[in-house]
């Protein structure tokens, strides 16, 4: 499984993902990416410094199982179809991502992983942290669920929006983000 965290708010519901993740015993490893501007969120919402170090302590993702990779450079396992992940939700994602992934400009890690698991046709959620949406972000998903959806197999891409946070409720420990993390997680094991 990889999990990216982008430049989107709403990083607790990463941090509830990841926690459901390393408990699954379906769940084998997991690959985390965090783009630099996830980071600076993550440090933000959580009250910590910037560094990857910081950030996995702040996500809570100190299990064995995973394993981080800097999405600033191209290289790693994800990079590869061979790469042993039949997975890959991005949670939260950036409008912005989206739109790459859904025309196969990768700038990133993030994105290159996601082109990757476009092209050898495995599943792809992106969980879309943008409201209200536009014309050109529907579009977007529309493009990206497209790009591996096959009528006989069922698999591929497919888009899981995360609700807004209403900005006068806490940010953290109210159940919000499991909840808001169980949609994508269960994204991933449709047929």
């Amino acid at each position: 499984m990889t999990v990216a965290v982008t430049g989107a708010g709403g990083t607790g519901v990463a941090k509830a993902l990841l926690a459901a993740l390393q408990q699954d015993d379906r769940i084998g490893h997991i690959e985390l990416l965090v783009s630099a501007n996830g980071r600076k969120l993550v440090a933000f919402e959580f009250q910590t410094a910037e560094d990857p170090d910081s950030v996995v302590r702040a996500l809570e993702a100190t299990s064995h199982k995973v394993r981080f990779l800097d999405p600033a450079g191209m290289s790693g396992p994800v990079t590869s179809g061979g790469c042993p992940t039949d997975a890959m939700i991005i949670l939260p994602c950036a409008a912005g991502v989206l739109g790459r992934i859904a025309h196969g400009h990768t700038e990133s890690l993030v994105e290159r992983a996601a082109d990757v698991m476009l092209k050898q046709r495995r599943k792809l959620v992106l969980s879309l942290r943008e409201a209200p949406l536009n014309l050109i972000h529907l579009r977007n998903m529309v493009a990206a669920t497209c790009a591996t959806w096959l009528p006989s197999r069922r698999r591929g891409s497919g888009t899981a929006p995360t609700p807004p946070r209403d900005a006068r409720m806490p940010e953290h420990g109210d159940g919000l983000e499991a909840r808001a993390a169980a949609r994508p997680a269960a994204a991933t094991w449709w047929g």
